[in-house]
């Protein structure tokens, strides 16, 4: 029996276990990620300060880890119910290339999820919170409305019950997903110059959206940033 075989016959009370451990284990991963980086890259802040940690936002983080695990168990709700579902049995090259069509598909939609998150009424409602980090810290990531955590999720999971993806293409979309987002919360250029060149979504461009809130809204790439206007460089 494969690990994936395991995974899949746990329990409910199991399953409960797994997603609240392994989105604690993301959490703590992102964390240390960030420091890892910050600690050890050579290159200068983007901004002279990061934003302080405050309490809040500490107890808003560890809502996040919460409202993502239940998200996680949603999923597998709707897998045993027979609405998601995915394949073992994959080639490398499947596997590769359909992580690449649900990172470009992702990009498309949270584009769109967050340009909306901008429009006035929602940004006072929602949004605002995380854009008090005008600069940021490694909680950056997590600091987030729990409205948009879940409406986050929501399209994650709508996505992947689309099609009968690979297994493997979904677990490394999420943990790209994961490192994509800390990296594009750091306090100092990560990504080389040439990133810019293949329109990656660099540490630098999401800085520049806390800074000018209403440029930037893409997350992976640059491509509809630059495609409807919203681009600064």
């Amino acid at each position: 029996m494969t690990l994936i075989d395991t995974i899949e016959n746990f329990s409910p009370k199991t399953w409960i276990i797994f997603s609240l451990i392994s989105n604690i284990a993301l959490f703590l991963l992102a964390i240390s990620l960030y420091l890892l980086i910050d600690k050890s890259c050579s290159k200068d802040k983007l901004q002279r300060n990061d934003h302080p940690i405050s309490r809040p936002d500490i107890y808003l983080s560890l809502l996040t880890v919460l409202l993502n695990s239940l998200l996680m168990l949603l999923a597998v709700y709707l897998w045993k119910l027979g609405f998601l579902s995915w394949q073992h049995d994959n080639s490398l090259a499947t596997i590769i290339l359909e992580t690449l069509v649900i990172i470009l598909i992702m990009d498309v939609l949270m584009y769109v999820f967050h340009f909306v998150a901008h429009t006035p009424f929602i940004y006072k409602l929602l949004h605002r919170k995380h854009h008090e980090h005008s600069s940021t810290n490694y909680l950056s990531l997590f600091v987030l409305h729990p409205f948009e955590t879940v409406g986050f999720g929501l399209m994650m999971i709508l996505l992947f019950t689309s099609y009968n993806f690979s297994v493997y293409a979904l677990s490394l979309y999420i943990a790209i997903n994961l490192i994509w987002g800390t990296l594009g919360h750091l306090n100092r250029e990560f990504f080389p110059k040439w990133a810019d060149y293949f329109f990656l979504g660099t540490t630098k461009f999401h800085n520049q959206h806390h800074l000018h809130e209403q440029r930037n809204f893409g997350f992976y790439t640059t491509i509809w940033d630059r495609l409807f206007g919203t681009y600064k460089k």
